[in-house]
């Protein structure tokens, strides 16, 4: 990675502290605060907000290093509503809405890029453009799905900021070794960096939260950039798999919620890590390191093995599935005793 790139990366470190930093000293009057309820695992007031820090980051690295302008303006817009949504209560629709719009937009080049074949009759049906109109329909899912992932996964101090570090660095590893794309290797080191910066005001006790404008933001730039530098499936299904501890809680409790009948939209503390960090009782900064550790050795592992091909790495990827389902019955059924 290029040594003059160093200079920003020490300044996305200072701008996720800074960041955080404000929000704690002003966020009560700005009324970016967090009250706890019997859904939350906490019980002190704390203001919320403290990504801004990411945000500022995100906008700052994507218009000094080109990032595409669908890339970080469909961010951006995204962030300002879910910093506005950390100040007041948005609905449900208004919300997914907003983040559908924002898939969209991000996903432009690749609407627009779509190749037509010359040799197509003028009756044929256009069945490349079908195709990949449909994966845009399917990747729009894809991004907006980890978006709402990474927000509710931001339930216990550390585990989203954990994450973006250990996220986002593998990412940069890949982007840079990989030799897709400069510009977004400097990106996803920056955004880690952030993260950095912003996790000493999180863990090990909390004195402000990331909010909604800093993990949803994480959470869509982290699929943006999975859907950006993939030029293969094998490529989609290495780089999403830096994100699989997450991945993976939240499809097992979205399961367990269906099978218990719970409405979904309702708040809930099911989880793994939030059984782990309440019921169990484990402190919380303990529970986020696990989870950082394993998307680690998860995230490793899956380089290592992408060179033998796709297989490997779907089969390598289920079974860390079936461990991770086997860990979580385990534990939900101690709890029912």
């Amino acid at each position: 990675m290029p040594q003059n790139n160093f200079t920003f990366f020490f300044i996305s470190w200072l701008l996720g502290i800074a960041g955080a930093w404000f929000i704690t000293n002003y966020g009560r009057k700005l009324r970016l605060l967090d009250n706890p309820n019997d859904r939350s695992s906490h019980r002190v007031t704390t203001p919320k907000g403290g990504g801004v820090g990411i945000l500022i980051t995100f906008i700052f690295i994507s218009l000094l290093f080109s990032i595409p302008k669908y890339f970080w303006i469909s961010s951006g817009f995204l962030a300002i509503i879910s910093f506005w949504g950390d100040r007041q209560e948005l609905s449900p629709n208004f919300r997914l809405s907003a983040q559908f719009i924002a898939a969209l937009i991000l996903l432009i080049p690749f609407i627009t890029s779509i190749p037509v074949p010359h040799n197509y009759a003028s009756n044929t049906p256009n069945i490349t453009k079908e195709i990949s109109f449909f994966l845009c329909f399917v990747l729009s899912v894809f991004i907006v799905g980890t978006a709402n992932f990474y927000n509710f996964m931001d339930g216990i101090n550390g585990i989203a900021g954990i994450t973006g570090v250990v996220g986002f660095g593998l990412l940069a590893f890949y982007a840079y070794y990989s030799g897709t794309n400069p510009d977004f290797a400097t990106l996803t080191v920056c955004m880690s960096f952030a993260c950095l910066g912003f996790l000493p005001f999180n863990i090990p006790k909390a004195k402000v939260f990331m909010g909604d404008v800093g993990s949803i933001l994480l959470g869509f730039v982290f699929a943006g950039t999975v859907v950006y530098l993939s030029r293969s499936l094998l490529d989609f299904f290495c780089a999403a798999s830096f994100l699989f501890p997450f991945y993976a809680d939240e499809i097992t409790t979205l399961v367990v919620r269906i099978k218990d009948g719970d409405r979904l939209t309702r708040p809930h503390r099911r989880h793994l890590y939030q059984l782990l960090a309440n019921e169990y009782g484990i402190e919380h900064w303990r529970v986020s390191l696990g989870y950082g550790l394993s998307q680690l050795i998860i995230g490793v592992s899956i380089l290592l093995i992408k060179d033998i091909g796709i297989l490997a790495v779907i089969f390598a990827l289920l079974f860390y599935f079936c461990c991770f389902i086997g860990m979580s019955c385990a534990i939900r059924k101690k709890l029912l005793q």
